[in-house]
């Protein structure tokens, strides 16, 4: 691992919530994706 000296504990507490917040985002935007498709699938249906 890579010697960060003093600041390891707020590099590596800056990677954890970064990721923390990329796996948020990548999980909201899936939800929101498949939302979307079940609406546009059921207007689909409606319309035949």
């Amino acid at each position: 691992m890579v010697n960060l000296g003093n600041y390891a504990g707020e590099v590596l507490s800056a990677y954890g919530v970064t990721i923390l917040v990329l796996a948020v985002l990548i999980g909201l935007s899936v939800r929101k994706s498949r939302k979307a498709r079940a609406a546009l699938d059921a207007v689909e249906r409606q319309n035949g």
